[in-house]
């Protein structure tokens, strides 16, 4: 009888396709919060949608399956319980309410826009060109990925397909080149420091656009949210707020791991003609990658809202009249894939294959509709109500509350193994406590510096988000290694913010 069991259980082990221990936990979790009687100030509806949110963050932490497959779980859950409406069709059309989300369709379709750099060779030619100019020293070779990696980030939402798919291989390339192999124990003349360039450089680009990683726009509807839609973050109003702050910590990073974990190679002469041979092989630009280079120059023009800027707005004319013409950020990507597949640029087998993309669409579109549910039945109100009373208890003023928010924010991220899973988890309720602490004249300043946090947090561990245990698992850089280096850059980043980052903002005239 026992031999049975055993082999049942091993053959549902192998044929499941999710993880049994960790979906024991979670589905153990669901029971005992439904188990638990609801606490005073919400209904039980109320309630009954917190255990399903934190049943599919503890699901997407565990990796009970892929995490667009626990998005699909909370969708299903949504409907069939009806927590959120009184009738079948209510409850669905809740369920499925966000995938109209203009924001949602911007990074599905950027990510999109992002395979061209792929298919064309543009992305690997840039790394290339950069490093040809300025790889004669170990040092050069990290600002020329950095670089590269700033390039590419407005165009890329995807920071694991940036990082882990288009920048890594390049620095992998550059480390075999000086024989700087983990399976030689010859990772210290330039593999490890450059492995750490190539990741410490993909947080801090994703916090510097829109449209750098995927749940930068749910941190935009958040704080939208929570400053009551007094405070809007644009593409443009973004990528300029983080600039300045951003740059001074793309400048500081290589140099400041250069002094933390030192190549044992510092000079790299080789690196340039490797560099110009690999250019030399790939030939003259094609026109492929000229159309690429093109539609990101539109992009760019467009989402910055250039015309505006210049002409004072693009405009149309309707019965003779003059009016102003407004472009969404996601209607300018949408144009941009389109240009892409007319040209031939791309084609729409390519746009069936981007699995990545649709992927988001799930598990991002039920993410976003969970916080929108919990926000509709007065969930976030509630928790931050109940965490804004202990921090007034605790009789702190209104600076130290608002670093404490910061700081417990970022941190915490230890406890996560996805961005998307801590900022769905945790942003909103931290960010309606803090709009509500600190005094009206000091809000926006909170608000960036915990827009900023959202992507600081990357830089802690080799889980922290999709590129760590890509350039971790390369095996260039040990565990001990990856964690102080992570600790330092994300004190140092905290700290630019804080001092480079007001005083941009107060420039900028936000306080």
């Amino acid at each position: 009888m026992k031999t049975d069991i055993r082999g049942a259980f091993s053959y549902f082990k192998r044929a499941v396709p999710f993880r049994i221990v960790p979906a024991l936990i979670a589905t153990a979790v669901l029971v005992i919060l439904l188990l638990i009687p609801h606490p005073e100030g919400l209904t039980p509806k109320a309630w009954g949608l917190v255990a399903i949110f934190l049943t599919t963050i503890v699901a997407i932490i565990l990796k009970v399956m892929p995490i667009g497959v626990m998005a699909l779980m909370a969708i299903v859950i949504v409907s069939l319980s009806q927590v959120t409406a009184d009738s079948a069709s209510g409850a669905i059309g809740d369920a499925l309410s966000s995938f109209s989300s203009p924001l949602i369709w911007l990074i599905v379709v950027s990510i999109l826009i992002s395979r061209g750099l792929k298919k064309t060779g543009l992305g690997a030619r840039l790394g290339f060109w950069f490093i040809s100019l300025l790889g004669r020293k170990t040092i050069g070779i990290g600002y020329g990925l950095a670089i590269s990696e700033l390039i590419l980030a407005p165009f890329t939402p995807s920071n694991t397909a940036r990082g882990g798919g288009i920048v890594h291989p390049i620095m992998k390339s550059i480390a075999g080149a000086f024989e700087s192999d983990p399976e030689k124990g010859t990772q210290g003349k330039v593999g490890t420091y450059l492995a750490l360039v190539n990741y410490h450089a993909n947080p801090i680009t994703s916090g510097m656009f829109l449209t750098a990683t995927a749940p930068n726009p749910l941190v935009v509807d958040y704080v939208a949210r929570a400053s009551n839609q007094s405070f809007h973050l644009s593409w443009s109003t973004w990528a300029l707020c983080m600039l300045l702050p951003g740059l001074v910590c793309m400048l500081l990073m290589p140099l400041v791991i250069y002094l933390l974990s030192p190549p044992e190679v510092k000079r790299t002469p080789n690196a340039v003609e490797y560099a110009r041979q690999e250019l030399r092989e790939m030939g003259s630009f094609h026109p492929k990658e000229k159309v690429m280079m093109g539609t990101f120059a539109l992009l760019l023009v467009l989402w910055a809202d250039l015309p505006a800027l210049l002409l004072g707005g693009v405009f149309s004319v309707d019965a003779g009249v003059l009016h102003y013409l407004s472009l969404n950020s996601t209607t300018v990507a949408v144009l941009g894939l389109f240009v892409l597949l007319v040209t031939g640029t791309l084609d729409w087998d390519d746009v069936l294959a981007e699995k990545s993309a649709w992927d988001t669409l799930i598990w991002f579109g039920a993410l976003v509709m969970l916080a929108g549910q919990l926000n509709a039945l007065g969930v976030i109100s509630w928790f931050a109500n109940g965490l804004q009373q202990a921090i007034v208890a605790s009789g702190i003023g209104w600076p130290w509350a608002a670093g404490t928010l910061v700081l417990v924010f970022v941190f915490s991220h230890y406890l996560f193994a996805s961005t998307t899973a801590h900022i769905s988890a945790m942003l909103l309720a931290f960010l309606t406590v803090g709009v509500n602490l600190v005094p009206a004249h000091y809000v926006v300043p909170f608000l960036l510096l915990m827009t900023a946090g959202s992507t600081i947090m990357m830089t802690l561990t080799h889980y922290a988000t999709g590129t760590s245990p890509i350039i971790f698992g390369s095996g260039y850089v040990t565990l001990g290694k990856w964690w102080g280096v992570g600790l330092v850059m994300c004190i140092l980043e905290l700290t630019v913010f804080a001092v480079v980052g007001l005083g941009w903002w107060k420039l900028l005239g936000y306080w």
